[in-house]
């Protein structure tokens, strides 16, 4: 059972006032999300370059364009090592402990993000698969970000701002792909006036200069500096005090890293009897019929609404450049030099982040502690750009010991959307007239189609979210039942030994 020591520095966590450390907190884990963000979806505005350095066919009246199944895989392929790293890195996570695991994903991520860049190769399919490879792990690494730093930040906050802080985390995932259509515009700007070239229709081996190898290289590179600047201060941060006293059982620590690093001054108690107590002696398993009981419906619900989402939103962030060109806010390819529509692609998903994407992520951070998770994912499904609740919930509603895992299944389930959206949106939005399929592809739905199935998945999406809980203004322990499992094991307040 827990001591009373350790109830009162649970009660201190909650009580906290906001201090320069959760800001410091924000900052250092989400730059690990602007990371993730730039490095997943930087790759759908150079996929049209790929394909007309690697694909060209010589006398074709279209430039190239990667294969269906190359053109799976490389957008695919990160978000199959995304899946991995999330359940993965969740578990390992609550079994040796936060902090242990998190600059193994940082340290990952900037050696994939380099590794992206010098994928080179005798022949475009030796250059694909060099590319697939280290995807895959920058993928895996990614995957070890989600559950790890929405769980530190969880169990860090106090009760009053928690999601506010957590969602802060996740909204620099708006200026991670902000960053990315930034940079794809500048070097694409930078290398257009160095070395100019004609449109594709005037000129089609001109169109395409050599230097426009380095450009796809620099912006997939690019994506390990930031990454590389937060590495040495997750190093130094301290294991979360909720996990040190309530996993790692030493509460004497975990108030001397509260007393270090956000000032909270504990007095460290021996256990004593008669106290009321959160229950640490539970000791039913994640696949117990136990756990079943008491949070299978939530991390149905987690895991469910998540997977929902991610097929409409990854879908719809990994082929906008398609949605642009169906709906003639892109130029005709062929009208087009090769850098210059990788400017205009950058341009056109900058600036759909900067009026849609940032504002509904920041309007969950300033919203979220007044109105609450399940209001905002209600309306979240609806409007699709304030989302970003499926990623606070499973980080507040589970207990410490399954907290990361769970966090990590949810996310997982919501890859698993995604890789059904990257690939199944690929084929399915293809135009249902043969003569104008994109080729290598059969016939599909259609765009229009395929944008009302995306929207017929948000209303499942809104419904399944009835079966979340509102954790807004509660402890997590009380969210997660540890509180009410205490009271039930030991009614009479007397502590087990």
């Amino acid at each position: 059972m827990a001591t009373k020591g350790q109830v009162d520095l649970l009660l201190k966590l909650d009580q906290a006032k906001t201090q320069f450390y959760h800001i410091k907190a924000v900052i250092i884990s989400g730059m690990g999300f602007f990371t993730d963000a730039y490095d997943l979806f930087c790759i759908s505005l150079v996929t049209k370059l790929l394909g007309r350095i690697y694909y060209q066919v010589e006398g074709s009246p279209k430039p190239g364009i990667l294969p269906p199944n190359v053109a799976a895989a490389v957008n695919g392929v990160a978000l199959c090592g995304t899946l991995a790293g999330q359940l993965f890195f969740g578990w390992l996570g609550d079994k040796i402990g936060r902090k242990r695991v998190y600059g193994i994903t940082l340290m990952l991520m900037m050696i994939s993000s380099i590794g992206s860049g010098l994928s080179f190769g005798s022949s475009p399919k030796t250059v694909m698969a060099t590319l697939c490879f280290f995807r895959f792990w920058l993928g895996f690494g990614i995957g070890g970000d989600y559950p790890l730093s929405a769980t530190i930040m969880a169990e860090y906050s106090n009760k009053k701002t928690r999601g506010a802080f957590i969602a802060a985390v996740f909204a620099m995932q708006g200026f991670g792909i902000l960053a990315g259509g930034i940079v794809a515009m500048a070097v694409s700007a930078i290398f257009r006036a160095v070395y100019k070239a004609p449109a594709y229709s005037v000129d089609p081996i001109g169109s395409t200069v050599p230097q426009a190898d380095y450009v796809w290289r620099i912006i997939l590179m690019l994506g390990a500096l930031p990454a590389v600047l937060t590495y040495y201060w997750r190093l130094k941060m301290p294991e979360t005090p909720r996990y040190t006293a309530l996993v790692a059982k030493n509460a004497e620590k975990a108030s001397q890293d509260m007393s270090k690093v956000m000032g909270i001054e504990m007095q460290p108690q021996k256990e004593v009897g008669r106290e009321k107590v959160i229950n640490r002696s539970n000791s039913f398993g994640l696949l117990s019929m136990e756990f079943l009981r008491r949070h299978g419906l939530h991390l149905l619900g987690t895991a469910s609404t998540w997977f929902l989402l991610d097929i409409a939103y990854y879908s719809q962030n990994l082929f906008q450049k398609d949605i642009f060109s169906a709906v003639g806010w892109l130029p005709k390819a062929h009208t087009m030099s090769a850098l210059e529509e990788l400017f205009k692609i950058a341009r056109a998903q900058f600036f759909i982040a900067l009026c849609g994407t940032v504002p509904g992520y920041w309007f969950t951070v300033f919203l979220i502690d007044y109105i609450g998770r399940f209001t905002i994912q209600l309306i979240g499904f609806f409007f699709m750009t304030v989302f970003i609740t499926t990623f606070i919930v499973p980080a507040e509603i589970f207990p410490a010991r399954f907290r990361s895992t769970c966090h990590g299944i949810s996310a997982a389930a919501g890859k698993a959307g995604a890789i059904i959206g990257a690939f199944g949106f690929l084929y399915a939005a293809q135009n249902q007239d043969k003569s104008k399929v994109d080729p290598g592809y059969s016939t599909g739905i259609g765009m229009k189609n395929a944008l009302i199935v995306l929207g017929t998945i948000n209303v499942l999406g809104f419904l399944l979210t009835f079966l979340v809980p509102e954790p807004k203004g509660r402890s997590l322990e009380e969210i997660s039942g540890e509180n009410e499992e205490a009271d039930q094991a030991h009614p009479t307040g007397v502590e087990a030994v």
